[in-house]
């Protein structure tokens, strides 16, 4: 299970990373791009502040593979309903091996990166 440590090492050797994180709650962004990967805030209550769960990831993810990844995978990637409909898959750490969350960082990174700026006609 990669821990916060580990996390922060395997995002940080992806080029041009902004790491923005606050002690154990990480967030992590590409430089004048996206967010990549953030800590999980779970909502214990409702209309109760949302609470840090340092076992849970959230990670940029395209919408059909997040679809695919919850329903494919449920004990290890999950959605809830703030994330509904959000190109973000929630991954439960303890569930997957270093090498997978690898690959799932590595493909946020690719959607993170900033978007071209439209060139001018005149």
């Amino acid at each position: 299970m990669p821990d916060v440590a580990a996390v922060r090492q395997m995002v940080m050797a992806l080029p041009d990373i902004e790491d923005h994180s606050d002690g154990e709650r990480l967030m992590f962004k590409v430089r004048d791009g996206d967010r990549l990967a953030w800590s999980y805030l779970r909502r214990e209550h409702p209309r109760k502040p949302r609470v840090l769960d340092p076992d849970c990831l959230a990670v940029r993810c395209a919408m059909p593979r997040k679809e695919m990844l919850v329903e494919a995978a449920p004990d290890r990637f999950f959605d809830d309903d703030h994330y509904r409909g959000y190109p973000t898959v929630l991954v439960r750490l303890a569930a997957l091996e270093e090498d997978e969350l690898v690959g799932l960082l590595q493909s946020a990174w690719e959607l993170a990166q900033p978007k071209p700026k439209p060139k001018r006609t005149r």
